[in-house]
């Protein structure tokens, strides 16, 4: 048996599913295009497609495609490729898109973190501000060096299941 492709899908099984996913990402915080977009790259078989294909199946404009992919991309969800020979450009996610979403937030909460410091010593450790602070500080420590952790235990599961990325 072979393996079923974009073509021989049901596009309207597919549209479905595309929107259910979307409205649980927007229901988790992210914005409706993004989300659309994204599962619509998640659900194609090469993970990657263009402009002009992402705006027929989701039945929206170049422009709200390339929005939505700016900002797909800002959160290293999904990358950009030129096609060879064309001034074309593919937006691709790729297999480890949720590893490079979550290392990408570490970054944040460290860039958190360093600026939650600033404020427990600007407000003095002792004040119930700085106090609230430092408890903050606290908890994005514990995340990060857990999901260090995480996502080194990650790796491993990922390479005993699927082989080499």
């Amino acid at each position: 048996m072979t393996p079923m492709t974009d073509k021989a899908r049901d596009a309207e099984a597919v549209s479905r599913f595309v929107e259910r996913f979307a409205a649980q990402l927007v229901e988790a915080g992210m914005t409706r295009m993004p989300a659309r977009v994204f599962a619509a790259l998640l659900s194609s078989d090469s993970g990657a497609m263009t402009s002009a294909e992402l705006g027929e199946q989701l039945q929206v404009s170049p422009a709200a495609v390339s929005g939505a992919v700016r900002y797909l991309s800002q959160q290293h969800m999904v990358s950009r490729e030129r096609e060879p020979g064309s001034r074309r450009e593919r937006y691709r996610v790729h297999s480890d898109q949720w590893y490079e979403a979550l290392t990408n937030r570490d970054a944040i909460l460290k860039r958190w973190s360093d600026s939650l410091r600033e404020g427990v010593t600007s407000l003095g450790a002792e004040t119930p501000a700085g106090r609230r602070l430092a408890e903050t500080v606290a908890f994005f420590d514990f995340i990060q060096d857990e999901l260090t952790a995480m996502m080194e235990r990650w790796r491993e599961h990922r390479e005993r299941t699927f082989g080499q990325p």
